[in-house]
């Protein structure tokens, strides 16, 4: 592959994807089984899967964010990351001539 970068971009972009699309479905999930959710095994999953990224967005938030509100910072802060990660690799495919977007 003659551009690394920019498969570098896309898996950042996958990833942070991932990562987002999770914590929407841990969050709808809890919606929907309400105060039982704590023994249902899906959302046992989702919150192994959003763990790392819940202790990453814990680290760089101020200590006043609260626990509860911690799922909503990550996910904002995660679709910003993602519209970032999709801004940028515009522009490596416009400064290399290339045809990302079609």
């Amino acid at each position: 592959m003659s551009h690394p970068e920019l498969l570098i971009l896309g898996v950042l972009r996958a990833l942070v994807e991932v990562a987002g699309l999770f914590l929407l479905g841990q969050g709808l999930l809890a919606l929907l089984a309400g105060s039982r959710r704590h023994t249902n095994t899906m959302y046992k999953l989702f919150l192994i899967v959003t763990a790392p990224v819940l202790k990453v967005v814990r680290k760089i938030t101020p200590p006043q964010v609260i626990e509860k509100h911690l799922p909503f910072v990550a996910f904002a802060l995660l679709f910003w990351l993602w519209i970032g990660l999709a801004y940028l690799k515009k522009l490596y495919c416009e400064t290399n001539m290339l045809q990302c977007f079609s």
